[in-house]
């Protein structure tokens, strides 16, 4: 049994955080909204005030928040931030999904005062979560990954190491614009197709057979064939993840026509008001 807290508990945090007390960990919970922490204190799990206090109880801190602003604050807060809370020898991993530039200043800070830190975003939304089949790209020293191999093992299937910090954001940055890019181009298809008469499910049935739909596509397409929009990854954080992608692309004077184009895209969507929608939902700017 290992004493871990888990800053945040949004919709893929109190998911991990569930596999992980599930596992019999010692969990210590912290989330800013306070109300979110009381499932998992009913299952037995210590909520705490401030980052800084759950992180003082704990061996391993985990942080899982939705953008880079909110992962400074978790952290680095002056008189909250759970850096100043670490033990001597605790390790810190960072799960959100940030820009290259924030991820570097992490590391580099964590280095400085000698707190082992792995920068460890995963691939999967909240079924994968719910069944402890995350997918993790992990940036960071070998045997700081080594100590906490196990308690990612509880909800990850597949653990990459890829590098440092810089090569583990920059490989999920490129994996959920890859993503998106495709899901865009599905709706877009989907609703050319319905425009000739075919109906979404014939569509997407004819699709599904073929090798260019990858199985995760496969699943977008019967959420879009069902109208089914549910948020398991929203679009207000797919259209985040393309700005910080594009972002990223920028600093390098890298040529990303594709990821500007698409990034509008989802733009349209949220000024359409669906961007609380789940990734799917970009089929409705095009289907009826």
């Amino acid at each position: 049994m290992t004493d871990i807290a888990f800053l945040g508990m949004g919709a893929m945090g109190a998911r991990i955080a569930t596999q992980l007390l599930s596992a019999g960990h010692s969990l210590h919970v912290w989330n800013r909204t306070p109300a979110r922490c009381q499932p998992l204190v009913e299952q037995g799990a210590t909520a705490y005030d401030s980052p800084k206090q759950a992180a003082e109880a704990a061996e391993v801190v985990i942080a899982m928040v939705a953008n880079d602003e909110a992962s400074r604050q978790v952290w680095l807060n002056g008189e909250t931030g759970a850096m100043a809370g670490l033990q001597q020898g605790a390790i810190a991993l960072e799960y959100s999904t940030l820009t290259l530039g924030w991820s570097c200043e992490l590391a580099r800070k964590m280095a400085a005062h000698s707190h082992p830190f792995l920068a460890a975003p995963v691939i999967g939304s909240r079924p994968q979560a719910e069944a402890g089949q995350l997918i993790q790209l992990v940036g960071g020293d070998a045997a700081t990954l080594d100590a906490v191999q196990s308690i990612l093992k509880n909800h990850s299937a597949v653990i990459h190491p890829v590098g440092d910090a810089t090569a583990s954001m920059a490989l999920k940055l490129a994996i959920n614009t890859l993503f998106g890019i495709q899901v865009a181009a599905l709706g877009e298809v989907l609703g050319l197709l319905q425009k000739t008469g075919m109906s979404s499910e014939i569509a997407i049935s004819w699709l599904n057979q073929m090798p260019t739909t990858s199985a995760a596509l496969k699943g977008i397409g019967a959420l879009m064939a069902n109208q089914n929009y549910a948020p398991l990854f929203p679009i207000n954080l797919v259209e985040k993840d393309f700005r910080y992608a594009q972002e990223f692309a920028q600093s390098l004077e890298a040529n990303v026509p594709v990821v500007e184009a698409v990034r509008q895209i989802y733009q349209q969507a949220q000024k359409s008001g669906y961007g609380a929608d789940n990734i799917a939902g970009i089929a409705q700017l095009y289907v009826r």
